[in-house]
């Protein structure tokens, strides 16, 4: 069943968790959601060719490697939707990422953020938090922050740089 969604039309979606969904790995291996129970989440549609590339890359990496063994996981989801700034495959938008940022966090199958398409992933995030043009996400490195239950907490745009958010991050891993 395809479900279509006007451009300025607020999606309602069933699930009340992110750990409800199954996404695809960088090699199109099914990951449930639900292995994420317990974490604190930064969901992140990433761009290996934009401008904000390097300083989100390379924030994120350091909060990860600040946090991981507090628990705090980072969901990498490439996306060529703005400017096709993510063109190549989805193993070459996890090798980009591995190999120059030394992300060492998951970089999932290439997805879409908006329009007919959406992954359902995506849909539930947008319809969890709103941005400032709506429910659609603007550009790359939009970045949702999720609490240990699944739930969306705070969306961040293109412009947040990831270590601003560290304060969000520590409240909601329950340091602050």
């Amino acid at each position: 069943m395809v479900t279509c969604f006007g451009m300025g039309a607020s999606e309602s979606v069933p699930q009340k968790s992110i750990h409800e969904f199954t996404v695809k790995d960088s090699r199109g291996k099914d990951v449930d959601l639900s292995v994420y129970k317990g974490k604190v989440l930064l969901v992140v549609n990433v761009a290996s060719k934009c401008g904000f590339t390097d300083t989100n890359y390379t924030q994120l990496t350091e909060l990860y490697n600040r946090y991981k063994d507090k628990g705090l996981e980072i969901l990498g989801f490439p996306c060529n939707q703005f400017l096709r700034q993510e063109p190549g495959t989805s193993v070459e938008a996890q090798d980009f990422a591995c190999t120059r940022f030394k992300a060492e966090y998951p970089i999932f199958q290439k997805i879409r953020c908006n329009g007919p398409n959406t992954a359902p992933v995506y849909k539930f995030l947008k319809a969890s938090k709103r941005g400032f043009l709506g429910s659609r996400i603007k550009w790359n490195f939009t970045k949702f922050l999720v609490d240990r239950e699944g739930k969306v907490i705070a969306r961040y745009g293109t412009a947040t740089a990831p270590l601003s958010m560290e304060g969000d991050i520590k409240k909601a891993l329950g340091e602050v």
